[in-house]
């Protein structure tokens, strides 16, 4: 996958996330439909901002990560469907 710089950059403490793909079958081998499937709560980082005053960003671009179920904010760039979310919000480097 090529990466290109986004035109969006994300201030202070907030990431930006590209979700991973839903998962389409369970480990049984039976598909999910649509309507059930959950939200992915992994994903990678595309963009991070450079930290409040003390405190660097710790996650840096390429990195997967695990958040929150409903952790950050939904938005649409150049026909990406991105997260943006605090850096507090990330649980886990994977």
């Amino acid at each position: 996958m090529a990466t290109k710089k986004l035109s969006i950059t994300p201030l202070h403490d907030r990431v930006i996330v590209k979700p991973a793909a839903a998962e389409e079958k369970t480990a049984g081998g039976i598909i999910i439909p649509d309507t059930a499937k959950e939200k992915p709560q992994r994903g990678t980082v595309v963009a991070a901002g450079p930290g409040k005053k003390d405190e660097p960003v710790t996650v840096k671009t390429g990195d997967t990560v695990l958040y929150g179920k409903y952790a950050g904010t939904e938005i649409s760039v150049e026909g990406q469907d991105l997260l943006i979310m605090r850096e507090s919000d990330i649980l886990a480097i994977v």
